[in-house]
């Protein structure tokens, strides 16, 4: 699977600007890539004001996701600040054929006040596309393991019997604004990530400064079930790369090493 990265600054709290710089670089991808990689909030950046910026869902940045991944025949995943009941920091997956999932960020980042102006999301969302499974989360979501925990536990109908452990995903998104200030934690964790869920990793972040003074350096990247770093996706520069994920590698590097076998056992909540 072909997996492309948009590294690049955003228009603050401007929607209309972001889609259509947006539009502008995913347009001379058609037919180059399946799944499309945008950062955090990229409508709007990191924003703490839903009350005047967030989108009634389903609404036009839905729309225009599911427009564009038509045309370029690729799926778009990236999050925006959205209103159903309440005010949450969605992540959206949209695919070609019109049709969509999403979840809501779960962990919030209480230090720049996330967790007063949005609710966190309650489950967590396996996605299948083009024979993948792909586990898409958001930013603050990285600094917790047990969110992305890459094995399912399975419980008999008997009773007597034992539960039995059973892979859940191949691909493990994130997407972020996550401050400059912060990159080691970030460019530590992602490798693990990796690592411990022997999984694919693909990772994207903004650049520049937002409305609030941040920086943010990018350093987005995608590692393999190894940690190795497999793009070249330099910091502070806006651009675009597409890796290509090889399935049968990683299929038989699990069944080389199983030690996914050797999990604890504990239940998430979701699915």
């Amino acid at each position: 699977m072909r997996v492309t990265l948009i590294q690049t600054d955003l228009h603050w709290e401007n929607p209309a600007a972001n889609r259509d710089a947006f539009t502008k670089k995913l347009l001379p991808l058609a037919g180059q890539t399946d799944l499309v990689v945008l950062p955090e909030m990229f409508t709007t950046g990191f924003s703490m004001h839903p009350q005047d910026k967030a989108e009634v869902f389903p609404g036009i940045t839905l729309d225009w996701m599911l427009s564009l991944s038509f045309e370029i025949d690729a799926a778009i995943v990236g999050s925006v600040m959205s209103l159903e009941r309440r005010y949450s920091n969605r992540l959206i997956f949209a695919k070609p054929n019109g049709s969509y999932e999403y979840s809501d960020k779960r962990h919030l980042f209480r230090m720049a006040g996330e967790d007063k102006n949005y609710s966190a999301g309650e489950e967590r969302v396996i996605i299948e596309w083009k024979g993948w499974r792909i586990l898409p989360l958001v930013c603050y979501d990285l600094r917790f393991p047990v969110w992305s925990r890459n094995v399912n536990m399975i419980k008999p109908q008997n009773k007597y019997a034992t539960s039995k452990l059973e892979i859940a995903y191949d691909l493990l998104l994130y997407i972020a604004n996550w401050p400059e200030r912060r990159r080691q934690a970030w460019n530590t964790l992602l490798p693990a990530r990796g690592i411990e869920n022997l999984s694919y990793v693909a990772a994207v972040n903004r650049i520049g400064t937002d409305g609030t003074g941040l920086s943010y350096s990018g350093d987005s990247a995608v590692y393999d079930y190894l940690g190795n770093r497999i793009s070249t996706v330099q910091p502070f520069t806006d651009c675009m790369e597409t890796i290509e994920l090889n399935k049968r590698s990683l299929d038989e590097f699990r069944e080389q090493f199983p030690a996914w076998k050797d999990a604890d056992g504990f239940e998430y909540f979701g699915r």
